[in-house]
């Protein structure tokens, strides 16, 4: 049993934000009390953490992970992804479907779930929308789901075909469970991971056209607004894509987006200072893309932040530019960046950020997760949205970053996840 006292509870799904005291029993919220309220009745057993007045939060949900497992452990795994994500106050995660073997099957469903179970936070993955994400035939998907896939997804690889896209959105509709869209036509692309613009010429390469997403983008949304599946736009890039995005909301309920803290952060002038650590796909775009995905989360266009968490190793990333893999990690990072980038310059309240980084993402994926009840599980964050860190050393194996080196708002003291204290900082003490 854990006793959390003088914490500033914020909590979005009830509209709670003050101090409280939260008494924590068998996994659940036992109950939510007023400041300071006399606890006499309760046993000896109790494990009573003084927060001195800092913010209580439900933990967050990442909705956009990669763990490399099965297939590519040695860049990450479930168990130091796992560690990664507590570190980073991140209590479910849902993993993407692109390992090898593919999760476009019972069996790799099935390890990667039962591995899952292993950590000290909730696992969830998606399965893939095509076998072999090769975007020709659909998955087994009514089985997938039935074996707890919370979603469709082939991330990493747009899906080219249209037809195959409505089948997928029809089926995904019966089952309950969203679709989510990696979109970049590969057709447009000469060399991925850098904006083809500032970026592109300074490397002297093609780049990524923004017409790569906003043609997908366009498209896809034409096509599930006339659906009655929810479809997630992945790790959205350009302010054309989030208009489109806009538009679509307004024909449907069942259009969402998100955005990574590195896209509403970083311009394609990160990629040309620090290379391979800031090549990514979707690459990084103008300062115009940067203000509008910012637009998009401050207005509600953009729903979640997700941070598409790619772990490599170092030798792929000191490989040339052109040959290193995209992706950066983004796990313990997210949240001070969500603090720094979008509560400090006013663009979001601390409620708002923390919706579009747990409730919102819980809520697509249909997770009990998200919120702070009595009787809700007992997964939360404790930190001082004060307090600074350098970016230095991380809990995943991987340390592909642009942000190392960098001081950063948001001290995490606690992440608690079933009721169990699962990261604990350096600073914290019991009483």
């Amino acid at each position: 049993m854990l006793y959390l006292k003088n914490g500033y509870l914020i909590d979005p799904a009830s509209n709670t934000e003050g101090f409280r005291d939260l008494m924590i029993q068998d996994g659940k919220i036992a109950r939510i009390l007023p400041q300071g309220t006399p606890v006499e009745d309760v046993s000896d057993s109790l494990a009573a953490i003084d927060l001195s007045g800092q913010y209580i939060i439900p933990g967050l949900v990442d909705v956009h992970v990669h763990f490399r497992d099965p297939g590519f452990t040695y860049k990450e795994d479930i168990c130091s992804g796992a560690k990664a994500a507590a570190r980073g106050g991140v209590t479910s995660v849902v993993l993407m479907a692109n390992t090898k073997p593919a999760v476009d099957n019972p069996q790799t469903l099935s390890y990667v779930l039962e591995k899952g179970l292993k950590t000290g936070i909730h696992i969830y993955t998606c399965a893939n929308v095509t076998k072999g994400m090769k975007g020709q035939e659909l998955t087994q998907m009514e089985e997938l789901s039935r074996l707890s896939a919370v979603g469709f997804t082939d991330d990493g690889i747009p899906l080219m075909d249209a037809e195959l896209l409505r089948q997928a959105l029809q089926r995904a509709a019966a089952l309950n469970r969203p679709v989510s869209l990696h979109e970049e036509n590969p057709a447009l692309i000469s060399n991925n991971g850098v904006n083809a613009g500032k970026a592109a010429e300074h490397f002297g390469i093609g780049g990524s056209p923004r017409e790569a997403e906003i043609s997908m983008v366009e498209r896809d949304l034409r096509i599930a607004v006339t659906e009655e599946a929810d479809l997630s736009i992945q790790h959205i890039s350009t302010k054309e894509a989030v208009e489109l995005v806009r538009q679509a909301k307004r024909q449907s309920r069942h259009i969402y987006a998100e955005a990574t803290p590195h896209h509403f952060t970083l311009t394609e002038e990160a990629a040309i200072r620090h290379g391979t650590l800031a090549k990514m796909n979707p690459p990084l775009r103008e300062e115009e893309d940067r203000l509008a995905i910012i637009e998009g989360l401050r207005d509600g266009t953009i729903d979640m932040i997700a941070t598409d968490h790619a772990p490599h190793s170092r030798e792929e990333k000191t490989k040339p530019l052109t040959e290193a893999p995209s992706g950066i990690i983004g796990l313990e990072t997210a949240l001070s960046l969500g603090i720094r980038e979008l509560v400090q310059k006013g663009y979001l309240s601390m409620s708002e950020l923390v919706r579009k980084m747990s409730l919102a993402p819980a809520r697509l994926y249909r997770l009990d997760a998200g919120y702070v009840a009595p009787g809700g599980p007992a997964d939360l964050v404790v930190f001082d949205p004060e307090k600074e860190w350098v970016v230095e050393n991380f809990a995943s194996k991987a340390v592909n970053s642009p942000f190392i080196g960098e001081t950063m708002p948001g001290v995490i003291s606690y992440t608690i996840c079933r009721g169990e204290i699962v990261y604990r900082g350096t600073d914290c003490v019991l009483v």
